[in-house]
């Protein structure tokens, strides 16, 4: 399966999740920069909120596309042990960049929203969303966050993930939606016909308009 643009990802998944639609207690959470754009049109199919949470990788070290965990929008961190031990990773290492990829979580928010900011998501129906998923650290930094606010159900929606990942996350959220998965996955963009790359600017833009 291959998709026009994120616009039309956000479109085709909001279809799958028409039961949600008017329902105040949804809230879509989108992670930036390239999950806005399908959040949006959720969002706007949907009749619901539409807010950010910030997500951001820890790489390996002089591999930073390598990821050993990630770090939530609250700056805790989820990491991969094994991973840590078999590249004997040191804690320095790992204390340093949680701090500054801490700095960075909250230099989004005040980017996006004007202000960092984390939404009470308690009894909250939370549908969270990306354009779509590689290694899958972000998204379950994300997950984590947001279980632990206590909402009243936890939904991943996205268009494309790879197979080993769909195989597990439904123990891990209450429901999940994934318009096409695969084994043959390398990255997210050889889904897209056009993939690219957000601005700030323009996530600011998305979440203006999800408001109007």
């Amino acid at each position: 399966m291959h998709f026009k643009d994120r616009h039309e990802a956000g479109i085709k998944l909001a279809e799958q999740l028409n039961k949600y639609k008017n329902n105040k207690e949804v809230i879509i959470l989108a992670i930036p920069r390239g999950g806005v754009e399908v959040g949006y049109e959720i969002a706007k199919f949907l009749n619901v909120k539409l807010d950010i949470i910030v997500t951001k990788k820890i790489g390996l070290p002089g591999d930073e596309e390598f990821a050993i965990g990630a770090i939530g929008p609250d700056k805790e961190a989820m990491l991969n042990q094994e991973t840590i031990r078999i590249y004997n990773v040191t804690t320095d290492y790992i204390n340093e960049q949680k701090r500054e990829i801490g700095k960075e979580i909250v230099r989004r928010y005040k980017s996006y929203k004007g202000k960092y900011e984390l939404q009470n998501l308690k009894d909250k129906i939370v549908i969270l969303t990306d354009d779509g998923i590689a290694t899958g650290f972000t998204t379950r930094a994300a997950i984590n966050y947001i279980k632990s606010q206590k909402p009243k159900k936890m939904i991943m929606a996205v268009p494309v993930a790879p197979f080993d990942f769909v195989r597990g996350i439904n123990k891990e959220v209450d429901e999940f939606v994934c318009l096409h998965s695969t084994n043959l996955f390398f990255s997210i963009s050889q889904f897209y016909e056009s993939f690219p790359q957000l601005a700030d600017e323009e996530v600011k833009k998305y979440l203006k308009k999800a408001k109007s």
